[in-house]
């Protein structure tokens, strides 16, 4: 699953990696926690960037999965994204990845072949991958479900 980070507060006067979410981006964090648990969708394990917006979504989605915080999925390239994915351990069933625009939009398309015109914050990406991790490369995909918190 690819998720990009809830709505942050704007950034005039603050370095990018510490801003965090607003009002707004915790209620949509939450939305989509609660709805990963109503549809069975909770991860076995969860890879987040260290920005503190990413953070404080992850924290919003109030799963209790093992979490790493991986430094390079800030500011990555899609293809740097799908690199940190392969490495993923084989016993890992479904893997929450959450992080940054433009390239999770990308990842999504890259993985799938499809992709939606936008990727607003908050959104999630719901992929099959029936390769395992260590296929995670352009085409091995399908998207099966987008989820944005507009509907």
């Amino acid at each position: 699953m690819v998720l990009r980070h809830a709505k942050a507060v704007e950034g005039i006067g603050m370095i990018d990696i510490d801003r965090p979410l607003n009002g707004r981006g915790r209620r949509d964090a939450a939305a989509t926690g609660d709805w990963l648990r109503e549809t069975g969708l909770v991860p076995d394990r969860v890879l987040c960037s260290t920005a503190q917006r990413t953070r404080e979504t992850l924290a919003g989605l109030a799963l209790d999965v093992p979490a790493d915080f991986e430094a390079r999925l800030y500011g990555a390239e899609a293809e740097d994204v799908l690199a940190v994915v392969r490495e993923t351990a084989d016993e890992v069933g479904t893997l929450l990845i959450i992080g940054h625009n433009p390239a999770f939009h990308e990842v999504v398309h890259d993985l799938t072949g499809e992709a939606p015109a936008a990727f607003p914050t908050c959104a999630l990406a719901v992929i099959d991958l029936p390769g395992g991790w260590a296929e995670a490369w352009p085409g091995a995909g399908s998207l099966t479900t987008v989820r944005t918190p507009k509907g």
